[in-house]
């Protein structure tokens, strides 16, 4: 049996949705009594507490909630990109002394803003062999997806909000230079590589422009998988994110209904 696309996307919304809220209020219901329970060790923050049981409350649980929901998220992507490309963690293989020195000139060259980062800034790299051994490594990676239908193999660094401090924006892009170096010496040549930045929504609202400058200031224009585009992608639909964050809202009075029993048991409240 054929499964649309669209089916097949929202059965993964609402599972993961579903499994969350339950893991979540379960986990959190359990640990009540507990003075090591996580919303319990978040709690004795005393300029907090001096707010009222109702502020320590709520601020313990949003940091519990924020943590546990990007994972969650990043879970659900994985999950729908599984209906259509090769999905693996991880790039593993050869990477030669010449093409290690080229990616911390390059950085050292974005860091100090003499270039301009583009996607031709590496384009050359595979090239850069030498006589010596290359180097074996392995890197573990947010998303190495390989489309079924293109063949074309993408690296991708996804923070769900994209905060990325000065440190990690260049460390990030140096890792994926590294897996685009191990995946180019190990592919059939001319085979299709793509580094991407990407964030499962927009923090300054969808559809307005990314100006974080320290992604900008390491990652291309077209690097970028920004909300609606890192959806669509990983759906390969031109409305996946239409149809991700539709399903979603169907879902969440799930986790709300969690977060009203997680509250009355804390607070002892009626939920």
């Amino acid at each position: 049996m054929i499964i649309n696309n669209e089916t097949a996307i929202r059965a993964v919304v609402s599972a993961a949705v579903e499994a969350y809220a339950s893991g979540f209020s379960d986990r959190h219901l359990s640990e009540v009594d507990d003075p090591e329970g996580t919303l319990n060790m978040k709690i004795h923050n005393v300029f907090i507490a001096a707010l009222g049981d109702d502020i320590q409350y709520y601020s313990a649980l949003a940091r519990s909630l924020d943590s546990s929901l990007g994972n969650m998220i990043e879970k659900m992507a994985i999950k729908i990109a599984s209906l259509h490309y090769d999905v693996s963690q991880h790039v593993e293989g050869e990477i030669y002394q010449e093409q290690t020195e080229f990616i911390a000139d390059l950085l050292e060259a974005y860091k100090r803003h003499a270039q301009k980062p583009s996607q031709q800034d590496y384009a050359d790299i595979i090239g850069r062999h030498s006589i010596h051994s290359p180097i074996h490594r392995r890197h573990e990676s947010d998303y190495y997806l390989v489309d079924r239908e293109t063949g074309t193999h993408y690296l991708i660094e996804l923070k769900i909000g994209g905060d990325l401090d000065n440190k990690k924006a260049r460390s990030e892009k140096e890792a994926l230079l590294e897996q685009y170096c191990i995946l180019a010496n190990s592919l059939e040549a001319g085979t299709p590589i793509k580094i991407c930045f990407a964030t499962a929504y927009n923090r300054y609202g969808e559809g307005k422009p990314w100006r974080q400058s320290r992604v900008l200031q390491f990652f291309a224009e077209n690097e970028l998988l920004i909300s609606s585009a890192f959806w669509n992608m990983v759906c390969k639909s031109s409305h996946g994110y239409e149809i991700v964050l539709d399903e979603y809202r169907k879902n969440a009075h799930l986790i709300t209904d969690a977060l009203a029993c997680i509250k009355q048991a804390y607070l002892h409240e009626e939920a």
